[in-house]
Parts: structure tokens; sequence; C-alpha cells
């Protein structure tokens, strides 16, 4: 089998690099008789955070065949890592490994209270169980993921309990994400020191640098909630009874303001279709959050975040390569030149 080589501007420096895929490593050092595949601007493997594959609506059972269609979506878009912080079942053995596949970190199953989040979807263990269950998953998959509000008038889980959920799952070695979209949601959370708050739509901006100095990370999901604010706002009615309306509102520049306070933004994009990174980053950006970081926020800070490196010796070879600088022409993303899986060429 040949080895294949990409050649091209790498970000984040946009230094020249030529790189070689040694099986599943990349090597700057020259392989005699590589196969050059692409050149161009080369990013190391697009990420993406917050996805929930294999479910074509909420509730629904995992599917197999509707899993490996997101996948290939996911690859399609140059994305070659995913994070699933809630999955409507265990995945397949198969999942986050070969050529048809992301790699992939994943939650399990949601958890969360009694009464909450989605029919037919998730754990609901008692709340004095629900430690020990979120510490149990962590140490079967390194994450579990905590549904700590839903509704507005619905109990948040107390913050000593969600304490005890972070030092156990801490404990077994993993990290713990948690929903929340309301500010008590989103103050019981830091206060109780969790990884990640995924969507922290009500967050309290005052909470943003102590967050920061926690490294407590936050995956916005903004094209997904600004989606829905749009549809809520084409009808006066429904907007005025809408209680996500103040929160969806200001949440481009909470995310904004997370960036400038130093808080590691993620970028996730939660809903289906598959394969709309490129949409979060522009939804990002849209949001004043400048280029290099909403790009950041989808491959090197969030590959960095969750354990892997870039272009570098010695680091997994995946890569998305693009005919122009992308920090300057975000319609790129919607049309990878190629993407590198595992050192395979995938698209």
């Amino acid at each position: 089998m040949s080895v294949l080589r990409i050649r091209g501007f790498a970000l984040p420096e946009g230094e020249p690099v030529d790189l070689y895929a040694d099986g599943d490593r990349w090597t700057s050092d020259p392989v005699p008789g590589a196969e050059l595949v692409a050149e161009g601007w080369i990013l190391p493997g697009l990420v993406d955070a917050h996805t929930h594959p294999g479910a074509e609506a909420p509730g629904d059972p995992l599917d197999d065949g509707i899993l490996r269609s997101d996948l290939r979506a996911h690859l399609e878009s140059g994305v070659t890592l995913i994070r699933s912080p809630g999955l409507a079942d265990d995945p397949p053995d198969w999942f986050g490994h070969g050529d048809q596949s992301p790699r992939a970190f994943h939650a399990g199953p949601w958890i969360a209270q009694h009464g909450q989040f989605m029919p037919g979807w998730g754990r609901r263990p008692d709340p004095a169980e629900l430690p020990a269950v979120a510490a149990e998953q962590a140490a079967r998959t390194g994450w579990a993921k905590i549904v700590i509000d839903w509704k507005p008038d619905d109990q948040v889980i107390p913050v000593a309990l969600l304490r005890e959920a972070v030092t156990r799952v801490h404990a077994a070695g993993g990290r713990l994400a948690v929903h929340t979209q309301h500010t008590a949601g989103g103050a019981v959370a830091v206060e109780a020191g969790v990884d990640t708050i995924e969507h922290g739509m009500g967050l309290d901006p005052q909470l943003l640098p102590p967050m920061a100095e926690r490294g407590i990370a936050l995956t916005p999901t903004l094209a997904a909630i600004s989606s829905s604010l749009a549809t809520i706002l084409a009808d006066p009615e429904r907007a005025r009874r809408s209680w996500a309306v103040p929160g969806a509102s200001v949440h481009a520049a909470l995310t904004a303001a997370a960036v400038e306070a130093g808080v590691t933004v993620l970028a996730g994009t939660d809903s289906r279709p598959h394969g709309a990174i490129g949409g979060e980053i522009r939804a990002l950006v849209a949001a004043g959050v400048p280029a290099h970081d909403a790009i950041a926020a989808a491959s090197w800070t969030a590959r960095s975040y969750l354990g892997l490196p870039g272009l570098a010796d010695g680091a997994p070879a995946d890569a998305v390569v693009y005919d122009a600088d992308p920090r300057t022409d975000l319609t790129q993303f919607d049309k990878p030149r190629a993407v590198v899986l595992r050192g395979k060429r995938v698209l």
C-alpha cells in the first residue's frame, strides 16, 4: 500500500508543511514513492464536539443504517473527530473505528432526572444513584452527560449532588458534560466544577471568568439555537409566550464574550442534518468571534481539549485540505478538496 502525502500551508500557523502518513501517524520525514493526494490549505481534521448521530427523531431508537449515514455526512464535511454527549443507546463496536466512522468520544445515553428530557431517551436514576451512574458511564467511555435542567419550571439538580457526580466521574478517570439552558442551571454547573457546559443558554456572563480559570469549556451549539430562535420569532404569538427567546436572543453575544474571556469554546452542531460544522463556524464568526478562533473551536483547539494533537510528527493522521485559506473564505468549509482519516483518503 502506498504512503499518502499532503502538502501546503498548515493551520493554525499557516506555515508550509509536507506530511506523510506513516500508518495512522503523520511524519515530516520524506517517504520515497509516497502518493501526493492533495495540496492546499491544511487543517487538522475538523471536530464536531456536540452531535447525536444515529436516530432520525427525538425518542427514536439507535439505528445502524442511520448511524452510518450520519457519520458519512460528518466525514464529507471534513469532520474526523466527534464527541457525542448523549446517544439513543450504546453504539456498536465499529463506532469510532475504521474508514467509515470519525474517531469518536461518547457519553452513552443521557442521564436525566425523573420526568425530564426526551421521552424514550436516556436513563433516569433515583437522585441518590445519579453520581454512581455517571461514574460508571465515564469509566466505560471517558465521558458522562447529565441533563441538569430542562423546562423553566423544572427542578435543577442540587449543586451538592452534581458536585458529588463530578468528584466520582473524575475519580473514574472521566469527564462530565452537562446540558443547561437556564440561568440557575448554569450557575450550578460552574459551582460544581463540571468539565463542559453544553448549550449554556441563559448563562450569567459574570460566570465566564471563573469558567476560564477552572477550565470549564462551553459548547454553545450556536447555529442550532439561532435557527430555533428565528423560527420562534417568525410567529409573534409564539415568540411572546416562549421561554427561550430571552436567552437565545443574547446567546451569540454570550458566545463571543466567552471567547474574549478565555473560555475554551468548542464547536458543536447538535441537531440534524449532520455534516453542518461549517455552519457552526460561520455562526461563531457572525457572533463576533474572530475567524481564527472560530475555526480553532472546530479543529486544533477542540482536538487538544479532547486529547489529540494537530498536524505534528507522531500525531494521528487526520486532516482536511482546502483550495484557499478558510480564515478568509468561510465557504471553503462547504467544499473540502480532500479529507484524510487514519492515514487514508476518505474524500
